[in-house]
């Protein structure tokens, strides 16, 4: 993709998060983004860099190709019609805001230009996020510049708009569900006579080489336990116990109840 200028309204957690990623890869030029934050003082960091921070919505729209919304869902509304004036049909809008439709964003739009929903999540900022996407009105070209986009923060998938709330919560909710689990195995790590520092290391890069053997070889998990799992062995007796425990249920529970809250807020 071509570089295009990019505006991130809303230089919250997620916004800049995008923006340190995007600026990090190299895939945009500092001075061909512009983050809108209500206080741009919380913004010196990317304004250092040499990235536009601006209080004006409107005006970063109107300079940019590629216009990001990293707000909240109740916000949308308001800042759409803030920027109404500024949006023309050579626009794409991306919005990241879990749970609003991207018919119900064109609709604020009052103008026909493509409206994508991608969902996140923060590892953006290191290039490791599963982003999803879903598109409204976009040619394929436009698609694949979107995917693209966030392909080189990470891995992105076109789906069906049906099933981002579900996106929402596997991919971002789930990287504070498998944080939790980190934690929880550096907790236990400590029980067992380790310090916490090494722990953690040890728990976090058994998380990624146990993410990376799936990833890599494309095998069911269930085939990769079965490798470490010998009669009477102690890998399957703590399974077991952690099963007995509800490990599985609880997450699964987890995810649904996350999910159920999206849908009950639409």
């Amino acid at each position: 993709m071509k570089e295009k200028r990019i505006a991130i309204i809303g230089g919250g957690n997620l916004g800049t998060a995008i923006a340190r990623g995007l600026i990090s890869k190299g895939i945009v030029k500092p001075s061909n983004m512009t983050v809108t934050r209500r206080r741009i003082s919380l913004l010196k960091e990317l304004s250092d860099q040499g990235v536009v921070v601006t209080t004006d919505n409107c005006e970063a729209a109107k300079n940019s190709d590629i216009i990001i919304l990293g707000l909240k869902p109740y916000q949308i509304e308001e800042v759409i019609n803030g920027i109404k004036p500024c949006l023309t049909p050579d626009k794409v809008i991306v919005s990241v805001a879990t749970g609003v439709a991207s018919e119900k964003i064109q609709e604020m739009c009052s103008v026909e230009l493509p409206v994508f929903r991608a969902m996140p999540n923060t590892a953006i900022e290191i290039g490791e996020s599963m982003t999803c996407v879903s598109s409204l009105n976009a040619t394929e070209e436009q698609e694949n510049d979107i995917v693209d986009l966030f392909s080189h923060l990470g891995k992105a998938i076109i789906i069906p708009e049906e099933l981002m709330s579900s996106a929402t919560v596997l991919a971002a909710c789930g990287i504070a569900y498998a944080l939790r689990y980190i934690r929880a195995s550096t907790q236990g790590g400590v029980e067992i006579g380790f310090g916490s520092q090494l722990a953690l290391q040890i728990a976090a890069q058994t998380v990624k080489g146990a993410a990376e053997l799936l990833i890599q070889k494309g095998n069911h998990p269930e085939d990769e336990i079965d490798k470490v799992t010998t009669p009477r062995g102690v890998t399957i007796s703590g399974l077991n116990e952690m099963e007995h425990r509800g490990f599985s249920s609880s997450l699964i529970k987890g995810l649904l109840t996350s999910y159920n809250k999206i849908e009950k807020g639409k």
